[in-house]
């Protein structure tokens, strides 16, 4: 057996208050690595389909089989094996699990008064699979993200609705996102149809792009009643992408909110063949320290498929600012908008009247999330970045809650901010600059680095840590759209 390396996890911040029972279930999902090097950029061959991704990258069924072969000798079940996804999915006991893979550390804390499964230390796997695994998830359930959302207060602003932030933004006028698909990611929380529908047409919005909910390893649509928790999130970015992309279909892919179910929900909606979702829209996060580095190579193996497959990815950067919420007095940024195969999306104040400037509301009022990776080494199309490591955001949008977004939540108007509102907003803008072309986007960041005048310049502000400067800066990224220059840059993209 061989340690994990990448499976590293330090202690919970909680008390340990047990063992865990090696009778009590567990579902693994074991990341495996693609059979040949995954190819992103637009001009690299072009936009593959499901089937072709599977053909040319797809792991091979041997070692598929080798992995299946390994856990069924352990007791475990297979409940998947995908070429596609590069993931074999186990169901069985703790103890079985442990045998097949020896975690460190196993046990049970409390955290934030609830007891989860976690672990600090290492996983082990078999010598002659160690140089094919990239991930074991499913050993540690501790929350793994939060949703990157804040509620303005009633004395605050009257707010924007999307289609006025649209129209503010020029996106290009005429196009309503039919023929597309949004996915949407979340981690919790869930919407009423008929509430979401009341939205829209107090909005004189004409929704005919589908809204669909799919559950996944046994997480469904499940609206708590509560408009500052979850369901703010979900309900959010529904309504942000709804109303932009009015006859876009939108589909809403629900997970736990653990490393194992953050994976499985992105990798789902990105293999998903009966709504073929063409962008990605992710609000929820959390700085690059709260994950174990298997977690990101494996989210960002899945983006790197989604870039393969024309599926443009947008991710919330964070709302904490350049600390990025963590109290140790450093500068950290916000994963997963810190994968290099992300369009990482900060935040602006979007006045009536005036210049747009960098998002900074204080401690309390938030900040546009913003940095430098701790993880990802620079990308070559961030040549112009300084340093050496992936700088974070790549564009940006209006995000201050006190120039936000009125939406309705359980019923309850709002007016909501933060990087959450972002990402949907984006990901409407590429929905509708697909339907114009007619064909995918897919890995947008290298096109907009190249065409920088397609977004707004913003130079005016600060994130805690950074100061929004001419050209890119860890605050808002290359700006905000230009709607109409974002579709005219993206008509250069080679097809092949």
């Amino acid at each position: 057996m061989r340690q994990l390396s990448a499976s590293f996890r330090t202690a919970p911040a909680g008390q340990r208050v047990g063992d865990v029972d090696d009778a009590d279930p567990i579902r693994l999902t074991v990341v495996l690595k693609p059979g040949e090097p995954i190819k992103t950029a637009p001009a690299a061959g072009g936009i593959l389909s499901h089937a072709q991704y599977q053909a040319q990258h797809g792991t091979p069924d041997a070692v598929l089989q080798q992995v299946a072969a390994y856990a069924t000798s352990h007791g475990l079940r297979v409940v998947e094996a995908s070429s596609a996804k590069h993931a074999v999915r186990l169901e069985g006991t703790v103890g079985q699990a442990r045998a097949a893979f020896q975690p460190d550390g196993l046990g049970v804390w409390r955290i934030d008064g609830e007891d989860v499964v976690s672990r600090e230390g290492h996983l082990s796997v078999p010598d002659a699979l160690s140089s094919q695994i990239v991930a074991v998830l499913g050993f540690d359930e501790r929350p793994i993200a939060k949703a990157h959302f804040r509620v303005a207060p009633a004395a605050m602003s009257a707010g924007y609705t999307p289609v006025e932030v649209a129209r503010r933004y020029r996106f290009p006028p005429n196009l309503d996102g039919a023929g597309q698909t949004i996915a949407l990611v979340e981690l919790g929380g869930g919407y009423d149809p008929a509430d979401v529908a009341a939205y829209f047409a107090e909005q004189g919005i004409n929704r005919t792009g589908k809204l669909v909910a799919v559950g996944v390893d046994g997480v469904n649509n499940a609206p708590e009643g509560t408009p500052n928790g979850a369901d703010g999130e979900v309900q959010l970015d529904i309504e942000v992408a709804g109303s932009v992309a009015p006859a876009a279909d939108i589909v809403v892919y629900f997970g736990s909110n653990r490393s194992i179910g953050f994976l499985d929900t992105l990798q789902v909606a990105i293999d998903d063949r009966t709504h073929l979702p063409s962008v990605v829209s992710i609000s929820w996060g959390a700085p690059e320290t709260v994950f174990s580095q298997q977690d990101m190579l494996a989210m960002d193996q899945a983006m790197q498929s989604a870039a393969a497959l024309g599926i443009t990815v947008c991710c919330a950067s964070g709302d904490n600012g350049a600390e990025d919420g963590v109290g140790d007095g450093g500068l950290h940024v916000d994963f997963p908008a810190s994968s290099p195969h992300a369009l990482g999306c900060g935040g602006t104040n979007l006045p009536r009247t005036g210049a747009e400037v960098a998002w900074n509301g204080g401690i309390q009022g938030g900040a546009s999330g913003g940095g430098f990776s701790s993880f990802f080494p620079k990308p070559q199309w961030q040549a112009d970045v300084p340093g050496a490591r992936r700088g974070v955001p790549d564009v940006a949008g209006d995000a201050d809650p006190a120039t936000g977004y009125r939406v309705r939540v359980d019923g309850v108007p709002a007016v909501v901010g933060g990087t959450s509102a972002v990402a949907p907003l984006w990901a409407a803008l590429i929905a509708l600059c697909n339907q114009s072309l007619g064909r995918r986007v897919g890995f947008a960041n290298p096109t907009l680095y190249r065409n920088a005048a397609a977004c707004t310049d913003i130079t005016t502000g600060d994130n805690g840590g950074f100061n929004a400067a001419v050209g890119w800066d860890p605050v808002t990224g290359l700006g905000s759209p230009i709607g109409t220059a974002v579709l005219t840059a993206f008509e250069t993209i080679p097809t092949s």
